[in-house]
């Protein structure tokens, strides 16, 4: 048992839950996985490129830094723009792509560029068409890597087969040059479940962070199927739903929603 690097994880990941930790890494579920150019998507994509013309000015944020020259440059298959469609629309900056190519920005899912998951989309400098697709269990579909200057680095690696769900597979302590550490998030498919809620357990996990004010980032889970005439709240807002959690002062709130009759 390796106990020192053990307390370093620990110190780490609290010194993270108050700063930048992405949200995607307090997935303990599994949650639908992203696609890309699947038709499904493409009508919620037509809705919130709707949605977005109603807000003339879409809110611009950096991972890092106030401006394009603060972000670092992406890697291959690196995460350029992240873009958040839970409420109104909102984009955030994630690195530079390099070599004269541009990251989209806009909510076409057909571009070959985008990854769709849940409410948000992942923005990739590449072309993604031939990206291979995941194996069950065994691949790794992306990663999340983040270093100590709060810089986070998401790559995509595959896609899963249609309908399949994601989860946080696997956590890795990176040892970088000059003694400093990085930490890996490994998320992999599983097949889609299809468990009916029993009675009293929550069918919906949001984990929310405040970004800025009237700004919130959040992560959604759904953990069951709601019984026949029994619907899901979609939102932490939504009747129904109840806060259970906070992590480090109130930064990050977890909400359970539960069944409620259609």
């Amino acid at each position: 048992m390796y106990i020192e690097g053990l307390t370093v994880f620990v110190v780490f990941f609290d010194f993270c839950v108050s700063t930048r930790l992405p949200l995607e890494v307090f997935q303990r579920y599994p949650s639908e996985h992203h696609h890309h150019n699947h038709k499904n998507h493409l009508n919620n994509g037509n809705y919130h490129r709707k949605k977005l013309q109603e807000h003339s000015a879409i809110k611009i944020l950096y991972q890092v830094g106030n401006s394009e020259e603060d972000l670092p440059e992406c890697n291959a298959r690196s995460v350029c723009n992240k873009v958040d469609l839970y409420d109104s629309p909102w984009v955030e900056r994630q690195c530079q792509c390099t070599g004269g190519k541009s990251c989209p920005m806009d909510l076409s899912t057909d571009d070959g560029h985008t990854f769709v998951e849940k409410t948000r989309q992942y923005k990739v400098c590449e072309s993604i068409k031939k990206l291979p697709k995941c194996r069950y269990f065994r691949d790794t579909t992306w990663s999340i890597t983040l270093y100590q200057n709060n810089v986070t680095d998401q790559v995509i690696h595959c896609h899963c087969p249609k309908n399949a769900l994601t989860y946080l597979n696997k956590r890795n302590v990176l040892h970088m040059h000059a003694g400093e550490l990085a930490f890996q998030y490994l998320f992999s498919c599983s097949p889609q479940t299809r468990l009916r809620c029993q009675r009293k357990e929550p069918c919906r996990l949001f984990t929310v962070r405040k970004r800025q004010e009237f700004l919130d980032e959040v992560n959604v889970n759904t953990l069951c199927q709601c019984p026949r005439a029994h619907r899901c709240p979609h939102h932490h807002t939504d009747y129904g739903v109840i806060s259970v959690k906070s992590f480090s002062e109130d930064i990050i709130k977890t909400y359970s929603g539960y069944c409620l009759p259609s």
